[in-house]
């Protein structure tokens, strides 16, 4: 007879003692995901250094200090700029009523568009009142990605550890997760095959392009004169994201400021930065980057780029479109089985 007090027991002890681990580990487990997605990206990398160094610790050892160098240190300095210029930003909407800073820009660009273009003096447009509304949205969002600066060193620590780790460690951890789970291991290892294509070509694709672009944007806009360009480059960086627009949404503002406030040979240059650097970027790195990877629609990533920051907070600009592109994925598995189970019944 079965002693089944002893089940419940073990059962509960196993209920606790995952409840407290999520506990223990929900700080962290953002970095942990993010250090997965990477040691599946970096993979390729990984075996390529292994020959070289003959060993699996100093080839991941190797990918971190390149992680560092090529990866994190860029966006340290980006980071801040963005902080400087949402401080620049705050600064001027508080200092002189906003007399001075961008507020005074767009001021000056609505006087030469009404120099310009005949507007009737009953259509009044209150530049200022709009214009403050939206810097000082977009000033307290930035300022709450740098808010915690330990918080992100910690988060940072724990991700290059357990990058380091996945990738040395990567080949046992998978046969791990093929034996224990309940699947077949031919359904196993067609998931786990289906998820690394996803996430290769969500971030090696759609988000990577779109981060080069608004890299190239903000680029474009130092050389032309156009203020605060780390900030408007990082804008320039989620509207790639947006269907048959990208970054034409921030560029065409930007050319019109030029031609009214600047010069038109500025205005020209962005346009041609804007057209060559910018626009083709898509069509050169796309095919290569992107290859024959599982693409999710340009809507769907700019929902789930959106939305993922809203709940995940700064790291959700990557772990939004995988989390859709997984289901995606994990749906594809799921209804090739029942059609199969289906055939076999027929």
């Amino acid at each position: 007879m079965p002693n089944h007090s002893s089940e419940y027991f073990l059962l509960a002890a196993l209920a606790i003692t995952a409840i407290l681990t999520y506990i223990i580990f929900s700080p962290f487990l953002s970095a942990i995901i993010l250090a997965i997605v990477f040691a599946v990206v970096l993979h390729p990398l990984y075996r390529h250094l292994l020959p070289l160094t003959k060993s699996p610790a100093l080839a991941s050892l190797s990918v971190i200090v390149l992680v560092i160098i090529f990866l994190l240190l860029p966006l340290t300095f980006i980071g801040s700029q963005l902080f400087n210029e949402a401080a620049q930003i705050s600064t001027s909407l508080v200092e002189n009523g906003g007399t001075t800073g961008i507020l005074a820009d767009l001021q000056a660009f609505e006087s030469s568009v009404r120099s310009i273009v005949p507007i009737p003096a009953e259509f009044q447009i209150d530049v200022n009142q709009y214009a403050r509304a939206a810097l000082t949205w977009i000033a307290s969002h930035l300022g709450d990605i740098f808010s915690n600066i330990a918080r992100v060193l910690v988060g940072l620590f724990i991700f290059l550890i357990a990058l380091y780790y996945t990738l040395k460690e990567g080949a046992r951890l998978r046969a791990l997760a093929v034996t224990h789970s309940p699947l077949r291991d031919k359904d196993d290892e067609h998931i786990l095959d289906t998820l690394h294509t996803a996430i290769n070509s969500v971030v090696r694709g759609n988000l990577l392009i779109a981060l080069i672009q608004g890299v190239l944007t903000a680029v474009g806009f130092l050389i032309f004169g156009v203020p605060n360009a780390a900030l408007w480059g990082t804008i320039a960086a989620v509207a790639a994201l947006i269907p048959g627009i990208g970054t034409a949404l921030v560029l065409t503002p930007a050319i019109t400021y030029l031609f009214f406030v600047s010069s038109l040979a500025s205005a020209v240059g962005l346009l041609v930065w804007g057209v060559l650097a910018v626009g083709l970027i898509d069509n050169f790195l796309g095919p290569t980057l992107v290859g024959r990877g599982m693409n999710l629609h340009p809507l769907l990533i700019l929902l789930s780029v959106l939305g993922g920051i809203a709940y995940f907070g700064p790291i959700g600009f990557i772990l939004g479109p995988l989390t859709v592109t997984l289901l995606v994925a994990l749906l594809g598995v799921y209804f090739r089985g029942a059609k199969a189970v289906i055939s076999h019944s027929n």
